[in-house]
């Protein structure tokens, strides 16, 4: 697996735990002080997101840390 595929893995994890959780984007993005398009970024793999900001993700909206790191699946 090379970055881009890991990028776009880890967006699609993130893409699936928002919807469980009836978010919009722009609602996470609210949440998280991000801009909506940084956010969309990420879930379509063109932008990194730090361990602190994905720790931040896992704990403000009650996403599974296992699942977003999850690039087996």
């Amino acid at each position: 697996m090379n970055k881009i595929e890991l990028l776009k893995k880890f967006g699609k994890n993130i893409k699936i735990e928002r919807i469980k959780q009836g978010l919009t984007q722009e609602k996470c993005a609210e949440i998280l002080g991000v801009s909506a398009n940084y956010f969309a970024c990420i879930e379509n793999g063109r932008q990194n997101m730090s361990l602190g900001k994905i720790l931040e993700l896992s704990n403000t909206l009650n996403f599974k840390l296992e699942k977003l790191l999850d690039f087996q699946s």
